[in-house]
């Protein structure tokens, strides 16, 4: 299983205005792999068919990657100093930390809300097997922390800070990812004329 990756901020800290988003590196490494077999697929149809042929297979190969996209990468958690963000799939949560109660680990990360409901996110830091000890032992204890659990650290320290200032009030705001969505609607708009191309050429 692989450990959780986090993009941070410039300035690093709690405050920073950048948010620090938290999704698992093997979405990304699965999200460019992807990427690299479609783009050869489509230089391969080019090379053997033309670029005719190429804008007709395209579609097809752009939904596969969009699927692939959505379920592997798209999830995630971030961070700012105002609340979090979890996304899960298509699905868009707003959390201000004056609405979180509790935030823990069950496998993956769980907000529990003041009105006693949780939000769970099927992207960023997850439990997993602790690391296992190098030939040369770190000093350092924090590195023997796993890192969904350091990561779960500093999405703690973030809500700690807005407290301390009082910050981040405001209802929870659950939406659609509408440019995901929207992305989509082009896609399937182009696998639609591709088929109707197909059959008046055929």
């Amino acid at each position: 299983m692989s450990s959780p990756h986090s993009d941070r901020g410039r300035s690093g800290g709690p405050d920073s205005a950048s948010p620090r988003v938290f999704r698992a590196p093997s979405g990304t490494v699965a999200l460019i792999l992807a990427s690299i077999v479609t783009l050869l697929l489509l230089v391969d149809a080019v090379v053997r068919a033309g670029w005719v042929e190429m804008l007709l297979l395209a579609p097809w190969m752009l939904l596969v990657l969009w699927f692939i996209y959505v379920t592997t990468f798209l999830s995630h958690v971030a961070i700012d100093a105002e609340g979090a963000t979890v996304q899960n799939l298509l699905r868009v949560a707003r959390i201000p930390w004056g609405r979180v109660d509790d935030i823990g680990i069950r496998y993956q990360v769980q907000f529990t809300l003041d009105d006693g409901r949780t939000v769970s996110a099927f992207g960023g830091p997850v439990a997993g097997r602790p690391p296992r000890p190098g030939l040369r032992p770190d000093p350092s204890p924090r590195s023997r922390i796993p890192p969904a659990l350091r990561d779960l650290d500093l999405i703690r320290e973030q809500w700690h800070a807005a407290n301390e200032t009082g910050s981040g009030a405001g209802p929870v705001v659950r939406r659609w990812d509408v440019r995901t969505l929207g992305v989509l609607a082009v896609i399937a708009a182009w696998v639609l004329c591709a088929v109707i191309i197909s059959g008046v050429v055929g």
